[in-house]
Parts: C-alpha cells; sequence; structure tokens
C-alpha cells in the first residue's frame, strides 16, 4: 500500500498531469500546476505513484506507465488478462484461461491451485459473461469497455493494488472483489473496498471507482454492506450483478 503521503494533493496533481500528457517537463508541470520547481522536484522522486508507475526519458520529460484516458493505454501490463468485453465474449474458455494463466506468470501472480484457484476463475469466467450478456439484453452498449482480471500493480516497492476483475467504461471503474461463498463477511466487505484510495489515483478525477462484493455461491441477492469507516459498498450474487451496474449508470431507468 502507498504511504500516508498518497494523498498529497500537489503529488496527485502531477501523476495526473503526467498520465494524461505525451510526455511533460518539470517546468511545464510547475506552470501548469502553479507550484515551484523545488515543489514539483520533490516529488518527482517521492510520491509514490510518480515514484513507482511513472518515469523519464532523456530529454527529462516525464511519462506514465498507465494512461488517464480511455482505454487506458499501459493497465494491460499489469493483469493476467486484459481487452475488450467483446473479445472477452468471443473466446473459448480454454483460450481465455491460457491467455490469463500466461499473463498471471508475467505479472507475478501466484498460481497455487491448493485451494481451487482454476475453479475460482472458471467461476468469475461464467458469472461476467452472464453478466455482459445481461447488460447487452438490456440495451446496455458495454461491448467496448475495458475488462481486466487480476489486476496486480506492484512494481517497486511503494504502491500495492489488486483486484479480482476490473471493469471500465469512460466514467466508472468497477473493482470487483469475487467470493466463492453464500453469505456476508465483515472483513471481505472491507477488502472489497480496501484499494479504491488508491485506483482513484490511477484512474483520475473524472472517473468514478465502485467497489463491489461479488458472492458466487449466492443466489437472487442485491444489497448494501456497510464500511468499518463510515459508507457502503454493494453486494451482489453472480446472477444480480448487472444491479450494480445499473446502480451507477442508470441504463434500467
Amino acid at each position: 500500500m502507498p504511504r500516508k503521503d498518497a494523498t498529497d494533493a500537489l503529488g496527485r496533481a502531477m501523476y495526473e498531469l503526467i498520465c494524461s500528457r505525451d510526455g511533460i517537463s518539470a517546468r511545464e508541470m510547475a506552470r501548469a500546476l502553479g507550484a515551484t520547481r523545488k515543489e514539483i522536484n520533490q516529488r518527482l522522486y517521492t510520491y509514490p505513484f510518480v515514484r513507482d508507475l511513472c518515469y523519464h526519458d532523456y530529454a527529462y520529460r516525464w511519462h506514465g506507465l498507465i494512461r488517464q484516458r480511455f482505454p487506458h493505454d499501459g493497465i494491460r501490463d499489469f493483469c493476467g488478462w486484459y481487452g475488450y468485453v467483446d473479445e472477452f465474449m468471443a473466446q473459448s474458455e480454454g483460450e481465455w484461461m491460457d491467455e490469463l494463466v500466461a499473463g498471471c506468470r508475467r505479472i507475478g501472480r501466484s498460481l497455487n491451485d491448493t485451494r481451487g484457484l482454476f475453479h475460482s476463475f472458471a467461476d468469475c469466467r461464467e458469472v461476467m459473461r452472464d453478466a455482459f450478456a445481461d447488460l447487452v439484453s438490456f440495451g446496455v452498449a458495454c461491448q467496448r469497455w475495458e475488462l481486466a482480471f487480476e489486476l496486480r500493480i506492484r512494481r517497486a516497492r511503494w504502491v500495492r493494488i489488486y483486484a479480482d476483475v476490473l471493469v471500465v467504461c469512460p466514467t466508472h471503474a468497477f473493482s470487483l472483489e469475487f467470493k466463492m461463498k453464500d453469505a456476508i463477511e465483515p472483513a471481505e466487505v472491507a477488502q472489497a473496498a480496501k484499494y479504491v484510495p488508491w485506483l482513484e489515483v490511477i484512474f483520475g478525477r473524472e472517473v468514478d471507482v465502485v467497489p463491489a462484493l461479488v458472492l458466487t455461491r449466492a443466489r437472487d441477492l442485491y444489497a448494501h454492506a456497510e464500511l468499518p469507516g463510515g459508507g457502503e459498498l454493494p453486494v451482489a450474487s453472480g446472477d444480480m450483478l448487472f444491479n450494480v451496474f445499473d446502480e451507477y449508470l442508470g441504463f434500467l431507468g
């Protein structure tokens, strides 16, 4: 997890500026943000998201590894599987699983199957296929939404962000925590929301990050669970997952 200073307003503004441009110098950042060169230079090497997820070229122009525009170029490098919804729906289970496993190995995601990991992957796939089929049946044009399985942002020592599934449309990023259970447990509610503040930095202020807990062994469940620090998040069974998207996108009227 990033340190407390990851919430620094200037550092976040710098990160967003870097990730929305095709290269920017420290001088240009200072001018755009109304900051001094000293303030900018300090954060270029101390703000966690810049330190771990940005780099400079030979001309000392800074670039982000994950772009803050739709689609989010670069995020693929941190996922077991990444693509558009229509690409996911067109793949067979075997094709998808082979790509997911290869991607997990590439990003260093453990594939220890002693607790049924591959079964959980397949279970997650079926839930997402059914959810997208529901969305299409309701007339939602979700085919070119971004979809990621097994997000692992852990490039260096400061930033650690994980998500089972990310569904990203131009206005929202849905971070879905999957559990093969049929009952809501407070610890898992907290886990589902754990990385939201850091995903908000990754996607920028124009995208609302929505966490949700998905219980694949439950049926006909859509509820809201309280978070330990206040607020709540949606909890859905697989067959009711479309309600999470509808609550925030409003396609059912």
